[in-house]
């Protein structure tokens, strides 16, 4: 099996909410292929996908229930420390909420968390170990 991720599909509640969220409040591009049940955001390498939760979940023959922790988070890495405080301010601006301010982190970076309207938790993160390519790719060792 070749490593790779392709798209990420959140559930969401509200397809409207959260298609505005990321389109008119982040800025991020939605691909014509998107329709009324399914919003693509085109992002750097990894498509981000918006499905309605309980579809979602009936096409993956679990239940929609639970809440709270996710076991998982989302992460947007920048290129500086300064940049992880705007973006998170960029996210609170446009409707998500700051759940862990830009601060100093135990690894050596600088970092903070936003959820989105459907609670899912977003790192921001800068990482002086892991550089930004011209492409805004994570340069691994």
């Amino acid at each position: 099996m070749e490593p790779r991720l392709s798209i990420v599909t959140l559930g969401v509640k509200d397809m409207t909410v959260s298609r505005e969220f990321y389109e008119k409040g982040l800025g991020w591009q939605v691909s014509p292929s998107s329709n009324e049940n399914v919003t693509f955001l085109k992002t750097q390498g990894t498509i981000i996908s918006l499905f309605g939760r309980e579809e979602l979940a009936k096409d993956a023959n679990v239940t929609s229930q639970g809440s709270g922790f996710r076991d998982f988070t989302l992460a947007h890495n920048v290129r500086t420390k300064e940049e992880v405080a705007q973006v998170l301010e960029h996210a609170e601006n446009a409707g998500g909420r700051i759940v862990k301010h830009a601060q100093d982190v135990f690894w050596g970076g600088h970092s903070g968390y936003f959820e989105d309207p459907d609670g899912f938790l977003w790192e921001v993160a800068w990482n002086p170990f892991f550089p930004l390519n011209d492409k805004g790719e994570i340069q691994l060792p």
